[in-house]
């Protein structure tokens, strides 16, 4: 399938969700949404499996969706079910009984069948708490179909989600729905969804330009220095991961030119957006045994795996990218003075935890690994408890890059942010500075980034490039006499020189003006002369 026909489909559905959603907020009806189009790669992934394991026993139904060969299978084949749902829990890890298989859902919407809403329900259900390993529980725990948002009674329930079904089916219709193209439908619907939620959509989503270049940042640090091959990531993380669209870019990102990663790692506190990022990594191809998302608070460390005791266990990562809520109250408690990851720098101020973020992902890092995260400028300049954890990190040799971008490019806050690189083994005994902050291109909503303006953010990040009001290599001699101040204004002039006047050349022009205009009143006092009228002075 085709990009442009990629994109078509994600506009197709969208065009359906703008229609059908009425006065249901953007937030709620993009659950239904999602989980719909997920409900169709999960059994269009199961029947594949199941036309696979069952061979020429697979009913042929000529094309007809509204005959379900599994559902043929399973009424002449009673007694070998139980054997053919072992095999395939063993083989893709789910089981999907025929009646809740996707063509079947929208057969009974295409019908306006009554039981619709009651089939799903134990569809869901069914689903989460049986069909799944204990990875997938409560996967669709936040889908209520028995809202009133979607209707007061059932039977107006059950109507509005036989018309949603039944256009969605419809979309998906026209188009080859493999798994990219699934896949970057789901994206596409994130993104239009959270250009919807104002300032919500900073709980769940990264713009596409952002996180294109924190992937960039951390897999062209993942190149054998020698060779320039790529290497294999072992493990990539995201201490925040909303809907997972920065962890699957970085993914794409090492695909595209040949790498591997072992496993993705993320975490979330929202349990909506927790079950959108793992249905993400399973509409974009990823293996349940490929990723690890847990729901949790990162600045808490609720997650056991991050809490190991025993060093040479402690987990650790080659690449990490992170988008956390920028300038987050939190409450630091006397424990976490004493926590691993705060101990050696100090704990975040009450009223931003942006440097708790990025000392957590930090202690993760592998000594030859890279992050890339997403902060709030005042991180650069702040003092306090924050002036203290960035004077360590400077003098400890971890800041490698600055990056300034332009305001207003966040759907949830119109401030302009940065992106730090640290490194726990950082060459250069510099910090490179990038102010990227007027390179782009201004939009109605939100302004935007060129693949030039991307281009030359990652090229000049690349090669450590030193360009004139964009971009310069500072020395730590200079930082440590600004009192570690990493305010790019400070390192970085933007500022354009006055043009030079050429006073011989301005003095002729008003010369020349003077002498127009002398002749043109007397021109003008002529025509008056003729007239009989007081001439002009």
């Amino acid at each position: 399938m085709t990009d442009t026909n990629q994109k078509q489909l994600g506009k197709t559905l969208w065009s359906i969700a703008d229609q059908l959603r009425g006065a249901m907020n953007a937030d709620d009806f993009r659950d239904y949404m999602l989980s719909f189009l997920f409900l169709r790669y999960l059994s269009d992934n199961y029947e594949a499996a199941a036309k696979k394991e069952l061979g020429r026993d697979y009913p042929d139904v000529g094309g007809d969706t509204r005959k379900v060969p599994l559902a043929l299978w399973y009424a002449n084949n009673v007694d070998d079910i139980p054997e053919f749902e072992k095999q395939m829990r063993r083989k893709v890890h789910y089981v999907i009984q025929p009646a809740h298989l996707w063509n079947s859902i929208a057969n009974l919407a295409r019908t306006q069948n009554a039981e619709l809403l009651n089939t799903l329900q134990a569809g869901f259900k069914y689903i989460q708490d049986e069909s799944f390993e204990s990875t997938f529980d409560g996967l669709f725990s936040e889908i209520n179909l028995g809202s009133d948002k979607l209707g007061k009674k059932y039977e107006d329930r059950n109507a509005k989600l036989c018309n949603i079904i039944q256009k969605i089916a419809e979309g998906l219709a026209e188009f080859s729905t493999d798994i990219d193209a699934l896949g970057d439908a789901y994206e596409y619907l994130i993104g239009q969804f959270a250009a919807g939620s104002g300032k919500k959509a900073g709980e769940f989503y990264t713009p596409q330009q952002i996180s294109d270049i924190l992937s960039a940042i951390v897999t062209l640090d993942s190149q054998e220095p020698k060779t320039g091959a790529k290497k294999r990531l072992e493990g990539v993380m995201d201490m925040t991961c909303g809907s997972g669209s920065l962890l699957l870019n970085v993914r794409k990102k090492m695909n595209q030119t040949g790498g591997t990663i072992g496993k993705i790692f993320g975490q979330e506190s929202n349990i909506t957006t927790y079950n959108l990022a793992r249905m993400n990594m399973l509409l974009h191809g990823v293996k349940d045994t490929e990723f690890d998302i847990f729901h949790g608070d990162t600045l808490l460390n609720e997650w056991d795996i991050m809490r190991e005791a025993n060093p040479a266990k402690k987990p650790s990562f080659d690449a990490i990218v992170a988008n956390p809520p920028f300038s987050l109250r939190w409450e630091p408690t006397d424990a976490l003075a004493d926590d691993v990851r705060f101990k050696s720098h100090g704990l975040a101020p009450k009223s931003a935890a942006d440097f708790a973020f990025l000392l957590h992902g930090f202690h993760y890092l592998k000594d030859e690994g890279v992050m890339a995260i997403i902060l709030p400028h005042g991180v650069l300049f702040r003092g306090g408890a924050e002036e203290r954890i960035r004077t360590k990190l400077l003098k400890d040799g971890h800041i490698d890059t600055v990056i300034g971008l332009p305001a207003n490019l966040f759907y949830s806050t119109g401030i302009p942010v940065c992106i730090l690189v640290l490194k726990k083994c950082k060459k250069p005994d510099d910090v490179l500075f990038i102010n990227a902050a007027e390179h782009f291109v201004k939009g109605k909503r939100q302004n935007q980034l060129s693949e030039e303006n991307i281009t030359k953010i990652i090229d000049t990040y690349q090669n450590r490039t030193e360009a004139s009001r964009y971009s310069r290599r500072v020395e730590m001699a200079e930082i440590e006499k600004n009192d570690f101040n990493l305010n790019i204004s400070r390192y970085i002039s933007t500022a354009v020189g006055e043009e030079e006047i050429d006073l011989e050349a301005t003095n002729q022009t008003l010369v020349d003006i003077e002498r127009d205009i002398q002749k043109a009143l007397n021109a003008h006092n002529g025509f008056l002369k003729e007239l009989g009228l007081p001439l002009l002075p």
